[in-house]
Order: structure tokens, then sequence, then C-alpha cells
């Protein structure tokens, strides 16, 4: 954790420093060294948060982006489960940044428990994604949509994350931080079968529309009418299929 409280102030860990942990209120030991990033761990093993991953320094730099008091916020629901979000906006965004592998269905829990959520992956966990997401986007075609640089992907299964992250349903931002220094991978939430659509999106932007609270606008005005554009294109392509079957598909493998 970046934040314990220390006399009931949210504090970061320096050598020496006990705190309290602001979820279950045990207590809380710093963890500084060379080698990994300064953080709370709980005295012993326990962890009052079965969702909450160990930190690293990507982690951080993301947080670092938005103000402390909307860092590491616990959250709880009417049944009194509680989880603690990684960023949380005034607009009531949960930004959950997210290194290591999750399970689907731990995936779908975070989604139903955090109403408005947000999805940021770290493409560079594994050494093949960074591959596999290249080639996908060199390998990509222009969608007919004016003015956006939207990227239709028709074999999302050549790579292992995309394919992970398909059918989430809430927005996916894919960082590739060392490839794409200044843009993300915004996975557009259309479920459409065996394909996907990844728009490119400024870094700065994503941190400015959060930090000004202007998602709202983005998610529920402009990304309905690209995902109506897309649906239209997608419905004329399968009539034109239906009109002339001899044109058959062919899958890659990876």
């Amino acid at each position: 954790m970046k934040f314990a409280l220390v006399k009931g102030i949210k504090a970061e860990a320096s050598k020496g420093a006990k705190g309290t942990c602001p979820s279950c209120g045990s207590e809380l030991i710093a963890k500084c060294g060379e080698v990994i990033v300064n953080h709370w761990a709980h005295k012993g093993i326990r962890n009052c948060d079965p969702w909450w991953e160990n930190e690293t320094e990507w982690h951080r730099k993301w947080k670092n982006n938005f103000p402390i008091e909307w860092q590491e916020i616990v959250q709880f629901s009417k049944t009194g489960e509680k989880h603690i979000a990684d960023v949380k906006t005034e607009k009531g965004w949960v930004l959950e940044f997210q290194h290591s592998y999750l399970k689907p269905e731990e995936r779908h829990s975070r989604n139903a428990f955090y109403s408005k959520i947000v999805w940021v992956i770290d493409g560079l966990r594994r050494k093949t994604d960074k591959i596999q997401f290249q080639k996908i986007l060199e390998e990509s075609s222009k969608a007919p949509v004016g003015g956006v640089n939207i990227r239709q992907v028709n074999f999302p299964e050549n790579s292992r994350l995309l394919l992970e992250w398909l059918n989430c349903g809430v927005p996916v931002f894919f960082d590739f931080y060392e490839l794409y220094k200044s843009t993300l991978w915004f996975l557009l939430p259309l479920n459409i079968k065996d394909k996907a659509y990844l728009i490119a999106f400024s870094r700065e932007e994503f941190i400015n529309v959060h930090n000004n609270n202007g998602f709202d606008e983005l998610v529920y005005n402009l990304i309905p009418k690209i995902q109506g554009f897309i649906r239209k294109y997608e419905r004329n392509r399968n009539q034109i299929r239906f009109v002339n079957p001899s044109r058959r598909r062919y899958r890659r493998r990876f």
C-alpha cells in the first residue's frame, strides 16, 4: 500500500514508521529499500483485501498522476464487502491499474463491485505480449470511422493479452509504455465475436480527462456514437457475406 494513517493523516511509507490500515484498522509497518518501491505492509502475512496486489513502480507512477485524496480509497458494498480502489475520481470512476494476471471470475466481480470502473493494463508483464500486440497492430486495418484513429483487429486471438480482456464490457486501456510512450490503446467495449477495435488514446489526455472530470462525456456521449458507427459497419459487412456465402474467412493460429 502507498498510504497508511499516521496519527489520523494519510502518509507514505518512511523508514522505521508505523501506521494504521485505512481499511481494516490493523497495524502497518513501513517497507523501504533500494530494490522495491517504498510501501506499507500488514504486520505478519495478513492482507485485508484479497484483490490487492503487490505494487510495482508502474503502479506508483500511475497513481501519482492523480490527487492524493483520490488514491487508495476504501469502498463498501451494501452487504458490507469492502475493497481498496487504486484511484477514485470526483465523478466516481474507479481506476484500477492491473499488472498481474487476473482470473475472469475476479474481473467480473470487480466490474460488478465498482459500478464505474476503468482498467489500465500493464502490457509489458509478459515478454510475449509486447511482440504479439505489435504484430496485431501491424496487421490491423483502419476502421471506417472518420476523425478517429481506430484500428480493426480481425484476429484478436493472436494476442493473448487482448484475448483475455476482449469482452470485458467496461473501458480497458493497454499501456505498453516502452513502445508507445505517449499513447495508450483503448479497447472499445463492443462484444463483437472474433473481432476487436482499438483506439490510440493520448496518455496525457487520459490523465487530464479524469483530473478535469471529463470522462463521463467520453463514455456516455462520444463512445456510444463510435460504437454505433462500428456496429452499423459490421451489420453491412455481415449482409454482404450473407449475399455472397462463397467468401470464407480462414483463421490463423498463434
